[in-house]
């Protein structure tokens, strides 16, 4: 059988520079659009220009592919061309006080509105003080006082000259006005009272009741006058007051004619200005009185005349687009904030403060799904938005029900707007999946993609994107063979020969470093080897681990064979990811094989070391020995398996079709190459199926022959359908080129035993099966030999 090396051509795919017309980026005209995301693109298309209930839009796809600017450009592209949405306005409930009424105006009408009524309230504030400090307010009261103590006065004289006449006289105490008798020309003491005749007393009792009652009659007619008197001046003041505003109000309502809601709402200042004009006159000093006070009166009152403009969109071209980074529950539906004054929480409605979903009314709101989910009463809250089309600014606590304590409640809002949720696929069908309103909210998913077929326009849309990003962050030109660079990149970054990524986070990140080591020589273009040295950098900062382990395979701490045969020995190769950084690991791995029951022990698994996928491949071995070796005779064949040295959980099955070569050279007593590391997964027919990571794989175990020394005899085999997937290092294709390593690619295991053992994979086979005839037989013997000797036990117990 002929197993076909791969030529050093078929080990990376390199981008040659002489395809891009142009010397550098700088050649290049701007061109804004995303790369090879046409099927998104289109959704999105869709999902905006669609106003239907429910066609929302998820926007799905890993970090670094462009969703968020493509949403971003293709919604302000749309948003631009829709009409501006309203202002919101809320407004003081004269009516009912702890519910703000909302006041919808066309887009700039609310600023201007908020506007003529501060000016209201400073000119009624003005007006109102001028009027009760005017000498015509003064004399118009002074004559209505005078007129009340002119009347005052005769009732008191009326009232003195009565008691004159009936012997007593009025006299003012402590405790009111007291009738008391005069007797002799003076007014008698308590002693002198005493000492009257009996009939005296009984008379002068009888005069001072009369005299008391006309007393009585004398106080309530000075209530009356005191009652009359204020009414009048009541009534004074409210005609000043019409006199000094009324036309102020008046003329603001002639500016609002077309407004029912703004027509009442002035009316109700007018009324209320009517009602508390004590309060508005009166000039407010910072007494102590005034200090402990919640909030002082008159500021009260003319607060609640104000407007709070809660959405203004007089500078806003188009339909909003909002960008929420922090979607928490306020961020979302609004909040109503507090002031603390001498310990005490106050509000009022001019502290409601909108939400993301109030700003985007009327347009579109771009939200990160993972930022939203993390906080479960937002993403409820932006459910229900969705669902009634309203937001109601409420507190948390009190709509659970944790408090009840009574608060504001501003009217609920109407809302019509477009939610677009940013998230990757996982996300999408977790909460498709186990979110019964998700599929009914959502209806558009635009998918974007990782990767793009590597074809010439392809390679010209990449230039014009690096261009761009040159263009856009101000670095400098790229000359072609550095686009070509990145080209390799790209495809390096995806594994795969024909095929580019489309994240292009790490993309422009090399691009940035390797701007600044350009800079750094102070060069004036970014060239190949800046984007080289920008990758060797990258790595160099993050493979510290890589090499300790290296290091541990040079001092034989971790035992690697790279040269010789062993039997049941192979070397197998590992990944290790760390996060920002990959690297392939080789691994020594046993079988032991002796007579048994056909089972194949897998170490790792017996030491909880395996995951799910390992312990798959390693059943998979105990089909393809039973199909092929078991047809005819029973498998009494046990194995154990093992990675050496191996300390962290094995998964994945990459390493089976090792593991099957090292069990079979245990099986034939074959010893297998140590030179040759294997890497593949096999099914139980015996083919060899593709791997991921085959480069860092590859690139992992020349590392180690390289610390060991090179032969020209060591090498990788690899699966056949990994040969799309290589984009090595310059340095392995040069060492492929000069015979210094070897890659070979395999279909089958018998393909992998000739390059292993050196043997006919015929020959090799008929090893394994004569060896496995011999432990049936074995086997049968022992049995039998068990057999007899349970008999004679229980016949010498009978």
């Amino acid at each position: 059988m002929e197993i076909r090396e791969l030529k050093p051509e078929e080990l990376r795919n390199e981008c040659n520079p002489e395809v891009f017309p142009f010397e550098t980026t700088d050649d290049l005209p701007l061109k804004e659009g995303i790369i090879a995301q046409d099927r998104a693109i289109k959704a999105i298309e869709f999902g905006l220009n669609i106003k239907s209930e429910g066609f929302n839009l998820y926007i799905s796809g890993v970090p670094g592919t462009g969703r968020n600017t493509a949403i971003i450009r293709a919604v302000k592209k749309i948003a631009e061309k829709e009409p501006v949405p309203e202002d919101t306005c809320y407004l003081y409930n004269f009516q009912k006080p702890d519910e703000p009424k909302a006041l919808k105006l066309p887009a700039g009408k609310g600023c201007q509105f908020q506007k003529d009524v501060e000016d209201l309230i400073r000119d009624l504030e003005i007006g109102i003080q001028r009027t009760f400090t005017s000498e015509e307010y003064e004399k118009n009261k002074k004559e209505i006082v005078d007129r009340f103590e002119k009347l005052k006065e005769a009732l008191t004289s009326e009232l003195e000259e009565f008691a004159k006449f009936k012997g007593f006289q009025i006299e003012h105490t402590l405790t009111g006005l007291v009738v008391v008798p005069v007797y002799e020309g003076h007014t008698l003491k308590e002693e002198e009272y005493e000492k009257l005749p009996e009939e005296k007393k009984r008379e002068i009792e009888k005069e001072q009741k009369v005299v008391y009652e006309k007393l009585y009659d004398y106080l309530r007619k000075i209530r009356e006058l005191q009652k009359e008197i204020k009414q009048e001046i009541e009534g004074l003041d409210k005609k000043i007051v019409l006199y000094a505003v009324g036309h102020l109000i008046e003329e603001a309502k002639k500016k609002y004619t077309d407004y029912e809601l703004i027509q009442k709402h002035l009316g109700d200042i007018q009324e209320d200005i009517l009602k508390n004009i004590d309060e508005l006159k009166r000039e407010e000093e910072p007494t102590q009185l005034t200090l402990l006070e919640v909030r002082p009166p008159k500021e009260q009152i003319l607060n609640r005349y104000r407007v709070n403009l809660l959405i203004d969109n007089s500078n806003t071209k188009g339909a909003p687009v909002i960008v929420e980074h922090s979607p928490t529950y306020y961020n979302l539906v609004g909040r109503i904030e507090y002031k603390a004054r001498f310990g005490v929480l106050t509000t009022d409605f001019t502290m409601i403060k909108p939400g993301s979903a109030h700003k985007a009314n009327g347009g579109y709101l771009i939200i990160q799904v993972l930022d939203l989910l993390r906080d479960y009463f937002a993403w409820d809250a932006l459910k229900r938005i969705i669902k009634y089309g309203v937001v109601k600014i409420e507190e948390l606590a009190e709509r659970y029900g944790l408090v009840s304590t009574a608060g504001l409640k501003p009217e609920p809002l109407p809302i019509n707007l477009k939610i677009i949720l940013v998230g990757n696929p996982l996300f999408y069908h977790l909460l498709y999946i186990y979110d019964e309103d998700f599929g009914k909210l959502f209806k558009v998913k635009a998918d974007f993609d990782i990767l793009v077929k590597r074809s010439e326009d392809f390679l010209q849309q990449y230039a014009y994107f690096i261009a761009s990003k040159c263009k856009e962050e101000r670095l400098l030109p790229f000359k072609k063979g550095a686009v070509a660079e990145i080209i390799n990149l790209s495809s390096r970054l995806i594994s795969h020969k024909e095929k580019l990524t489309t994240r292009f986070i790490e993309i422009v990140d090399i691009m940035r470093e390797a701007n600044y080591w350009a800079k750094t020589e102070g060069a004036k273009f970014v060239e190949a080897e800046h984007i080289n040295k920008a990758i060797g950098e990258k790595i160099y900062r993050s493979n510290m681990i890589e090499k300790k382990i290296q290091e541990l395979i040079e001092e034989n701490t971790i035992f690697i064979d790279t040269d010789g045969r062993k039997v049941g020995q192979v070397n197998g190769i590992s990944v290790m990811e760390l996060g920002d950084y990959t690297f392939g690991k080789p691994s020594r791995i046993t079988a032991s094989t002796y007579l048994g029951k056909g089972e194949i022990i897998n170490i790792e698994r017996e030491a909880k070391m395996s995951g799910r996928i390992h312990s798959k491949g390693i059943l998979i071995l105990s089909g393809y020995l039973g199909e092929k070796f078991a047809q005819d005779k029973p498998l009494a064949l046990s194995a154990s398996i093992c990675f050496e040295q191996l300390y962290d959980e094995v998964e994945g099955d990459s390493a089976s079709s090792t593991e099957l070569y090292c069990l079979l050279s245990s099986i034939a007593e074959v010893p297998l190459r140590q030179d040759v590391a294997v890497t593949g997964s096999v099914d139980q027919k015996g083919q060899i199926q593709p791997i991921g990571a085959v480069n860092e794989k590859i690139e992992g175990f020349f590392a180690v022959c390289k610390i060991k020394g090179l032969t020209g005899k060591q090498g990788v085999m690899i699966p056949r359908a990994n040969v799309k997937n290589l984009m090595l290092k310059e340095e392995i294709v040069q060492a492929v080129k000069e015979g210094k390593f070897h890659i070979r690619a395999v279909e089958n295991i018998d393909e992998g035993i000739e390059i292993l053992t050196g043997m006919e994979a015929g020959s090799f086979n008929r090893l394994i099966n004569e060896k496995l005839g011999r432990y049936a037989q074995l086997a049968i013997k022992y049995k039998e030999t068990e057999k007899r000797g349970g008999e004679k036990n229980a016949s010498s117990t009978g």
